[in-house]
């Protein structure tokens, strides 16, 4: 592993996912703090528009669970543009973590594993691993539902408060969480669950034929490069 895969692990599709849902956060932060919370939801609403336009440019088509989630930022956004409260934009991060929490775990009940579904023929890892990732990943969703209401509670928007040395609105202090414990915990939880999912690795075909080479090298007490040279012999003369 290169040492930037070891500190930036993730690709340019996961990059730009990532980027999609928070670039749009970090936009209504500033704007809301500069005018007022409608102003700030354009702003929401127009970045995340954006980040779907530039997706589908980039991989040619948008992909499906940040199109869902942009799409459902945009819906909640007008809601609270048309009725000028900030719960609704607040309170879409609940009921999305705990929709998709709820069925992934009924996937499961199903037998029916949405991440081995969708990654299946790019991943392979055992059923064990795949269901252990899966429900590891719905707690999570609901560890983030039910922090992100405690904040939403705890903060409101119609007052001032001082956050180390600084006077910030509920949302904006909402908005700050979201960027600054969210963002980074759940880069950490996907890194490191994905770390662990090795142990759970399927060998592929190529894997296969390297450790048969090696175990026959071994068994003859050959070196592994004859058993190479034999095997391509043997494929040459097949075809």
């Amino acid at each position: 592993m290169t040492r930037k895969r070891r500190f930036f692990p993730f690709n340019a599709e996961q990059t730009i996912n990532i980027l999609s849902e928070f670039g749009p956060l970090a936009t209504m932060f500033i704007v809301n703090a500069i005018y007022d919370i409608n102003t700030g939801t354009w702003a929401l609403i127009l970045t995340t528009i954006l980040a779907i336009v530039v997706m589908f440019y980039m991989f040619g088509r948008p992909p499906v669970f940040p199109l869902i989630a942009s799409t459902v930022t945009i819906v909640f956004g007008a809601l609270t543009i048309i009725t000028g409260d900030p719960m609704w934009v607040q309170i879409k991060v609940t009921i999305f973590n705990a929709m998709f929490a709820a069925f992934l775990f009924i996937g499961l009940w199903l037998d029916r594993n949405f991440f081995q579904y969708v990654f299946g023929k790019t991943f392979h890892y055992t059923q064990e691993g795949w269901n252990t990732f899966t429900r590891s990943f719905a707690w999570f969703f609901v560890f983030t539902a039910v922090l992100n209401e405690v904040v939403r509670l705890t903060f409101h928007d119609t007052q001032i408060y001082n956050v180390f040395g600084h006077e910030m609105s509920g949302v904006n202090i909402w908005i700050a969480f979201k960027i600054a414990l969210i963002m980074p915990l759940s880069g950490l939880y996907a890194w490191l669950l994905t770390r662990w999912m090795q142990r759970h690795h399927l060998p592929t075909p190529d894997d296969e034929s390297a450790t048969g080479t090696l175990a026959a090298a071994a068994a003859t007490a050959q070196p592994v490069s004859e058993h190479i040279k034999a095997a391509r012999r043997g494929t040459d003369q097949q075809a």
